[in-house]
């Protein structure tokens, strides 16, 4: 029988590490090609400097060589990071993003950064903004935060990723009631615990801006109605030591989007790369031609890999926003839209909807990363054929349905013009 032929595979199969340090990715053992990477050559040159007068003017020249918007800004004051010492909802921690790039900054300790590499998915690294001018800016790379960021949570991937927790007043997870990894398929009422939230969003409540009471019956009181509609964080804590008085609803909605999208698409390549990989050594192990084309198992792993990656691109199964809509920071949605790419007819992946859901277009713009576009070439050749054939209205068994001749129609003329 043919499956026999595999045992001398079995002990690439039967290592304990996660498959991300595994041949042919090896997470750890590869030097990766990334933002910090890019900065580090840029400052060693002289093409560029920090100003390291404080970690706040650190930060904003971070902002600047890595394409982040100030008003990006989002809150979260539950310890769920590395520097949980220095969180609480008194001092909470403070997040910027752009496309490809993230900072976490906890007042008076170092700043977090997570940037993608297309091939290894997103890389960690700590910064301390208060050592010595004297010497060089050191991005180091902290494999600490994969305790998190590469396993429990995001598994099987090196993953960024937004939590909603039930917080209590110190700012600390109350563990027996859970938790929940955000996406655009988690519902309005379970997002933000132990986020701090600015917007309008109706009659709805969220589980942000407000802390959880644990019972004596393994029960919890949140007082969501207390959080609801906060259009600012006075009184809450002191806002003033932050750039922006706001931690905005639109804001935090991308952050879930694009996270959850980027660790689909890490996740769908780094499997499709290894299905290749494995396919070649089995193929070398029986003596077989090597085949660049996916066969047998590797071809049914990248057909399930393809349909992970389109209904996270199009927004399978995406909550519904609350009746009205909701209303965030016009500042940040002129910001965000400014890194949009539109067509000749002025449309864009980055237009917002805001009414019941997040975008106008449900193709997401992470269509445009550099992981799908150096995405495993078997798989990005799949997604790509599979995706003309939905929005020609050509695709059997109604799983994209929801998208109607028009949105398919806009979203078809944006791709051919932008991608």
């Amino acid at each position: 029988m043919r499956w026999l032929f595999l045992i001398p595979l079995l002990p690439l199969l039967a290592q304990a590490e996660p498959e991300y340090e595994l041949p042919p990715i090896r997470y750890s053992d590869t030097t990766p090609q990334d933002a910090v990477q890019d900065l580090m050559k840029r400052l060693q040159a002289g093409k560029t400097t920090v100003d390291r007068t404080d970690a706040w003017t650190v930060l904003r020249d971070l902002r600047r060589e890595f394409h982040i918007p100030e008003e990006s800004q989002v809150l979260v004051f539950s310890k769920t990071s590395k520097q949980n010492d220095l969180i609480s909802p008194q001092t909470p921690r403070v997040i910027y993003y752009g496309d490809e790039a993230y900072l976490g900054y906890s007042v008076g300790g170092g700043i977090e950064i997570a940037v993608v590499d297309p091939y290894l998915g997103p890389i960690y690294y700590l910064l301390e903004p208060e050592t010595s001018r004297k010497k060089p800016l050191e991005f180091q790379r902290d494999q600490s935060c994969l305790t998190c960021h590469g396993g429990p949570f995001t598994p099987g991937v090196t993953g960024v990723m937004v939590r909603s927790v039930f917080p209590s007043a110190t700012g600390h997870p109350i563990l027996s009631q859970g938790s929940a990894v955000v996406d655009s398929t988690t519902p309005f009422r379970d997002r933000w615990g132990g986020w701090y939230v600015t917007g309008r969003h109706g009659d709805s409540t969220h589980r942000g801006n407000v802390i959880a009471t644990e019972n004596a019956d393994n029960t919890c009181d949140m007082p969501v109605e207390q959080g609801a509609n906060l259009t600012q964080l006075t009184g809450l804590f002191d806002i003033s030591r932050y750039p922006r008085a706001s931690s905005d609803i639109v804001a935090l909605m991308v952050l879930e989007h694009q996270t959850s999208v980027q660790n689909v698409l890490t996740k769908a390549h780094q499997t499709a790369a290894r299905a290749m990989y494995m396919q070649t050594s089995l193929q070398k192990e029986l003596g077989e031609p090597i085949q660049n084309e996916p066969t047998g198992t590797a071809k049914r792993i990248i057909e399930h890999c393809t349909e992970d990656v389109l209904d996270a691109l199009l927004f399978k199964d995406e909550a519904t926003l609350p009746d009205g809509g909701i209303e965030g920071d016009e500042a940040f949605q002129t910001a965000f839209l400014k890194t949009a790419r539109p067509s000749a007819g002025g449309r864009s992946l980055k237009d917002f909807q805001l009414l019941n859901r997040l975008f106008k277009y449900r193709c997401s713009y992470m269509i445009y990363s550099r992981t799908f576009e150096r995405m495993q070439p078997a798989l990005k050749a799949s997604v790509k054929a599979r995706l003309d054939r939905i929005l020609r209205g050509e695709e059997p068994g109604g799983r994209y349905d929801y998208l109607g001749e028009s949105e398919r129609r806009h979203i078809r003329t944006i791709l051919a013009e932008t991608l």
